[in-house]
């Protein structure tokens, strides 16, 4: 019960950032996205500072930071450039390669055992994203290409690193310094590279209040809080709950139709998301304890 408690609280970060689209196209104004992720990412993690009371020390500031470029600032922005030069849904399937991106920067970074049903678990989830997403009319911008891949590569990343670099602290204060972290590494850049944000309204500060307080702090703390506790491509694979419950809520209250191959896409999402979680599931072998790797890399 305690691993399927996990896998349930961990897939309910992506089941929320499926939200991001919605209110950001809703709520917030159009044409500020570094801004918008700073103002996203460094009061959230001000405020889990602030309540954790714990600050990395010297020894950490290094892999906080790149943790915070990984997971934050560097796939953030490299979002945002997908979001703008390709069609959403080109989007969504190329950062739905994390998960295979996962499986094997964990066997080259944790030693973890490639499993095949957990590759192939993770293979159709990329098919059944592109079912959800994809239209007959979708373009290639090679730039846009790029940026998703780029992006898919450095969440993927950041998702292992983060189960290798455990610091002997609670989920909330990690995720508390990789906020901040990430927050003002993008700083300079939206300072420098976008206009002031005009005056914002009660609709705006209810955006942000849910995609910072909400869509970050809370879960992003779950997001490594799983981290900590499950299999990388397990929780990787987890991730592609976020387009399924980003064109729910197009249906649910934005009126938006869903055809039959949008249906059976989500299916096949949903399917490979809980083939890929039995695969994971790690096996005892002559009585070696289920995750050897876990004391190492929280060493390293």
């Amino acid at each position: 019960m305690t691993r399927s408690r996990d896998i349930l609280l961990t897939a309910l970060a992506p089941a929320i950032w499926g939200s991001t689209y919605l209110v950001t196209t809703e709520l917030l104004p159009a044409g500020y996205p570094l801004t918008l992720a700073v103002l996203r990412a460094l009061p959230a993690g001000l405020l889990l500072l602030a309540v954790t009371r714990c600050l990395p020390p010297r020894a950490w500031l290094g892999r906080t930071f790149a943790l915070g470029a990984l997971n934050f600032a560097v796939f953030w922005t490299l979002l945002f450039v997908a979001a703008y030069r390709l069609p959403g849904g080109v989007a969504a399937t190329l950062g739905s390669l994390q998960a295979l991106m996962v499986i094997g920067m964990a066997r080259g970074w944790l030693g973890t055992r490639v499993r095949p049903g957990a590759v192939a678990a993770a293979a159709t989830g990329v098919v059944g994203v592109a079912l959800l997403l994809l239209g007959p009319g979708a373009t290639l911008d090679p730039i846009g290409i790029a940026a998703g891949l780029g992006g898919a590569a450095s969440m993927a990343a950041g998702t292992v690193l983060s189960r290798k670099w455990q610091p002997p602290v609670a989920p909330l204060s990690f995720t508390a310094w990789q906020l901040t972290a990430g927050g003002l590494i993008l700083l300079p850049p939206a300072l420098l590279l976008e206009p002031p944000l005009p005056a914002l309204t009660s609709t705006n500060l209810a955006g942000l209040l849910w995609l910072g307080l909400i869509g970050a702090a809370v879960t992003y703390w779950l997001w490594f809080r799983g981290l900590a506790r499950l299999e990388p491509g397990a929780v990787s694979l987890l991730g592609m709950m976020s387009p399924v419950t980003a064109v729910a809520l197009g249906w649910l209250w934005l009126g938006q139709a869903l055809t039959a191959m949008q249906i059976a896409g989500a299916l096949i999402v949903l399917g490979s998301v809980w083939v890929g979680q039995v695969a994971n599931r790690p096996r005892p072998v002559d009585g070696t304890p289920p995750n050897p790797d876990a004391a190492r890399h929280i060493a390293t």
